[in-house]
């Protein structure tokens, strides 16, 4: 098959050349992708220089030096780790007292190296769950390659084996937990019509221990057009109940209470349907996206459950948010409740605390400015600890250790500096889009800049993500070491002011993110920062759909453009993997109402030979990427290759939806776009 479009044939909004290069494992697309990685390789990979930067992201990554974040369970807390010695990485555990020293002693429970070489295939860590109070029941799963697909397998934590007969459920996009020692509810491929169009479970059965899955009782399903449907069981003791789900799309959903007579319907939580909901012991918390019961959009509510369910509606206002301040997110203890929300996108934390006057509130201090801070309660069942994780830019992070009421913190772990900071400094500038608004960026780069140079703009801009500062010594290395300028920007799309900002670029209004992108390209570029020579953009995912759209947008803004398992083909998006579920978030390509914009924010169908020369592109991706399908990229470079201009690609058959799933693969990675984008930025150099 040619890459070539031949004479005479229509263009790609009626017509797909490429819809071969869709078919993810045929043998001609293969062929295609092995072609084109070998042209990448050889363009990027030959420089004595790229092999050092690949040296130094693995140093980076394997770093002993770095927190081993865990999660409590029980006495014990448990950690996943890869290392060089341990490439697709240990599950282990360790007690309090001796995460407190500087080397912990840990005990391995599963090392996924020597489970993928006794059974030959390329494991990836993708979780676990564990029965309390016990701790001895665990569900692990584990992904081929590091695909969203897993299989699930029950474990035991006081045996340290597979447990012979037990649970154990096929690859799919499983969503499994616990009831009780005998009991799961499950949610997975049980044949035709069990899964949604995206790919994930509709139905939520409840399976007992020794019965064939096929026979699991069913509880709930959900409806032909919806995304999902999920259950699971509230152990906290003196509020055992449980709960099933239904995700009607990204942004609205229906949760259900379960009643004591399974002859008995569902009762439903009366919460709007854009709202997030929480139920902790005797309380219910409620985020609208939208105004409710007189309270704006973004607001922190907390209602006595019974007294909900019975009908009250007079809510305790945990938090209000205002122009510049918004929810960040929130984590209970047993007793209490830290609030963590940003203002001009960094960090403050709060402790609130009920009581029979109502709530009382402290802040949680040691956060500095232009920072990022998160806190989250370990065993919000049975205490009162929290864990504290404080980072910046420059400041490698810290991780603390509280008690919810008591003053203080105890610093368990820092992490270590890696690159050298010196002469670095982070400032926040706003931008003005073409409609006023003002967007926030970061800029992390010399104290006295001689003058323009090169730059490095990240963004994302949808799905409620907020871009917020971060310590990552990959960056540091790779970049600000050697001269470069790093930027993040808080486009819309994201939630950093809140709903709004990201209601702002839903469906149509997607092109707002684009245009907060630009105009902080823009700023930098007026600012003196950089020029559009020096600028590369670089983004992920939804990040990719950005990159993607601006490259054929405003193709004069930049120098070089990265993009990795991207989003392109805005016209079939909804036909590829998981992506029938961002209909909510984009539109409906086969809806007459939304198929006009989505044609005029599609990249792949953007793409002309006329007008200005684009900028050179990196596309990668991953062939066991089950979530954004590998044929956007696939397509984008085919297409751009054949319109004459300058595109590489790289696409590796394992790694998933994150790129990868080892410390070698991440580092080739990392390396590639570093040298890509020195070699196209300082031509020079």
């Amino acid at each position: 098959m040619s890459e070539q479009t031949p004479a005479g044939t229509a263009g790609p909004h009626d017509h797909d050349p490429y819809l071969w290069l869709e078919d993810v494992e045929g043998e001609a697309a293969l062929s295609w992708v092995r072609e084109r990685n070998a042209e990448t390789v050889a363009a990027l990979t030959t420089d004595p220089g790229f092999k050092v930067l690949e040296r130094e992201v693995r140093e980076v990554l394997d770093d002993e030096g770095r927190i081993p974040y865990v999660t409590r369970r029980g006495g014990h807390l448990y950690n996943f780790w890869q290392d060089a010695g341990r490439l697709r990485g240990v599950w282990r555990r360790t007690t309090l007292e001796e995460y407190r020293t500087e080397h912990p002693l840990w005990e391995t429970l599963l090392d996924l190296d020597a489970l993928a070489d006794a059974e030959d295939e390329k494991w990836a860590w993708a979780g676990s769950t564990v029965l309390g109070p016990e701790h001895r029941h665990a569900l692990v799963m584990l992904s081929r390659d590091g695909a969203d697909a897993c299989v699930v397998r029950e474990f035991d934590l006081h045996t340290l084996e597979f447990v012979e007969g037990g649970f154990a459920v096929e690859e799919a996009k499983t969503r499994v937990g616990w009831i009780d020692a005998d009991h799961l509810w499950i949610g997975t491929d049980f044949g035709p019509g069990s899964m949604s169009s995206s790919g994930y479970p509709l139905q939520v059965r409840r399976w007992r221990r020794g019965t064939p899955l096929a026979e699991a009782e069913k509880v709930y399903e959900g409806r032909p057009g919806d995304l999902s449907a999920s259950g699971w069981h509230d152990d906290t003791p003196g509020f055992e109940r449980d709960f099933v789900s239904r995700q009607i799309d990204f942004w609205n959903s229906e949760l259900f209470l379960l009643p004591q007579d399974p002859a008995a319907a569902p009762e439903k939580i009366d919460v709007p349907g854009d709202a997030g909901a929480g139920i902790h012991r005797g309380w219910l918390t409620v985020e609208p996206r939208t105004p409710w019961l007189g309270h704006p959009a973004g607001s922190l509510l907390a209602f006595d459950f019974e007294d909900f369910r019975a009908g009250g509606r007079e809510p305790e206002v945990l938090f209000t948010p205002d122009e510049r301040t918004a929810l960040a997110g929130y984590s209970w203890t047993r007793n209490h409740l830290l609030l963590s929300t940003q203002c001009d996108v960094s960090s403050r934390l709060e402790l609130l605390t009920p009581g029979p006057d109502g709530w009382t509130r402290a802040p949680l201090d040691g956060v500095p400015p232009l920072s990022s801070a998160s806190a989250w309660g370990t065993d919000p069942d049975e205490s009162d600890e929290y864990f504290l994780d404080v980072t910046g830019f420059l400041q490698p992070s810290t991780l603390s250790r509280g008690e919810a009421g008591t003053a203080g913190t105890e610093v368990l772990k820092q992490a270590p500096a890696l690159f050298d900071t010196a002469g670095l400094r982070v400032s926040q500038y706003f931008a003005a889009s073409p409609d006023g608004t003002r967007v926030p960026y970061f800029v992390v780069g010399p104290e006295d800049r001689p003058g323009p140079g090169p730059t490095l703009l990240y963004g994302y801009g949808g799905f409620e993500v907020s871009m917020v500062p971060g310590y990552s010594a990959v960056t540091g290395r790779t970049w600000l070491a050697r001269g470069g300028t790093y930027v993040l920007a808080g486009i819309r799309g994201g939630r950093e002011y809140g709903p709004a900002w990201h209601q702002a670029a839903l469906g149509a209004g997607r092109v707002r993110a684009f245009e907060d992108f630009a105009a902080v390209a823009r700023d930098l570029t007026a600012r003196g920062i950089t020029t559009p020579a020096q600028l590369g953009i670089e983004g992920g995912s939804n990040g990719g759909l950005l990159t993607g759209a601006v490259l054929t947008r405003d193709p004069g803004l930049f120098g070089a453009v990265v993009s990795h398992v991207p989003l392109l083909d805005m016209l079939r998006f909804h036909k590829l993997l998981a992506g029938a579920s961002w209909t909510a978030e984009y539109g409906n390509p086969d809806d007459p109402a939304d198929r006009p914009h989505l044609e005029e924010i599609s990249p792949y169908h953007r793409m002309t030979a006329d007008g200005p020369a684009y900028p050179p592109l990196l596309l990668l991706t991953s062939t066991r990427d089950d979530r954004v399908h590998p044929g956007h990229a696939r397509k984008a470079a085919a297409r751009l290759r054949e319109l004459g201009h300058p595109v590489l690609f790289h696409e590796h058959i394992g790694g998933g939806h994150a790129g990868s799933t080892d410390h070698q693969q991440t580092a080739f990675n990392e390396a590639l776009v570093a040298t890509f984008l020195w070699e196209r930025l300082t031509p020079a150099r």
